[in-house]
């Protein structure tokens, strides 16, 4: 609802999502959607539970995919259900307050992993290139103030953004051309110039995206130039397969992070909002289990001695 008498005051928002599709359309995204959003709750809660309970995954990596996973179940509950309830109903109508906590999650969410994966490069870096020193440089206490670090910096950005993209109030069009509040869409609502708030995130985001990605960068090129100096072609090319499939991963969450709070809002739009948004909300935390924990042998064992232990349970229990 708007108030049109002294500047407008919007009380909720309307997410248009895929309401211009046609029902079989939406009747065939809300089952693709439901499958992602199940196998990415699958697989990250599977790590979850592994990394924090099987104690012979205590090194530091392990700790680390285990916070990227919870990460990652937060980043994706954030918005997919949400998007599966517009898929089936009409009303898309959400509150002023409940979109401005969704703003606050993703941000959040969002900031932290980019910390996060930076963190696990930097871990990656020093286990291969500096293996001698690798458990004093990445003692416990060191690893769980980066993880700290990472939460910490993600909840505290978090309400800065958020009072960035809410610090005019809303005037304009209640109508939010995408699946979720993003921050981006929103600010445009607002009254007056929305410049200087654009500026301000587009400044943030070269701080939490542009920064940890050439941490990220940098830390693999030192790998690569490790492993080719000194290991066998098997070893290389595992390695090599290991970095790609991990910076893949990274440049997918990156650039679609980068087009949608670093774009001049000029190039952007509902066909162009909607795919990026999915890539980095929806396919990378489904993605991340699969590239960073499935493909290693010692999760493999892992989750193959949880699974026995689920079915002697099962079996005692008969």
């Amino acid at each position: 609802m708007m108030d049109l008498r002294n500047g407008s005051t919007v009380t909720d928002f309307i997410i248009v999502g895929f309401e211009q599709s046609s029902p079989s359309t939406r009747a065939l995204l809300f089952a693709l959607f439901l499958v992602l959003y199940s196998l990415a709750m699958a697989m990250n809660g599977l790590i979850i539970f592994i990394t924090w309970t099987d104690p012979r995954l205590n090194s530091p990596m392990y700790f680390f995919l285990g916070h990227l996973s919870f990460l990652d179940v937060c980043f994706i509950t954030t918005t997919t259900p949400q998007m599966l309830i517009h898929l089936l109903i009409k009303n898309h109508t959400v509150s002023f307050a409940s979109c401005m906590t969704q703003m606050y999650l993703v941000f959040s969410a969002g900031v932290a992993e980019c910390i996060l994966l930076a963190f696990m490069a930097y871990d990656r870096y020093v286990a291969i290139c500096h293996p001698l020193s690798y458990a004093q440089i990445m003692s416990k206490q060191v690893c769980v103030r980066l993880v700290s670090t990472a939460w910490s910096f993600g909840l505290i950005n978090g309400i800065f953004l958020e009072y960035m993209s809410i610090r005019n109030p809303f005037c304009r069009d209640n109508h939010i051309e995408n699946y979720f509040c993003e921050a981006p869409i929103v600010i445009a609502l607002t009254c007056g110039d929305p410049q200087f708030s654009m500026k301000v995130i587009f400044a943030d985001a070269v701080v939490v995206l542009l920064s940890p990605m050439v941490l990220i960068v940098i830390s693999y090129a030192r790998i690569l130039a490790s492993i080719l100096g000194r290991a066998s072609s098997s070893g290389r090319g595992k390695t090599f397969s290991t970095c790609a499939s991990h910076l893949t991963v990274v440049i997918f969450f990156y650039t679609s992070a980068m087009f949608s709070y670093m774009n001049p809002r000029s190039t952007h739009g509902p066909d162009k909002d909607k795919p990026f948004s999915l890539l980095y909300t929806v396919i990378t935390p489904m993605c991340n289990p699969i590239i960073y924990s499935f493909r290693n042998k010692e999760m493999k064992g892992a989750m193959v001695r949880a699974l026995g232990r689920t079915s002697l349970a099962q079996a005692e229990s008969v």
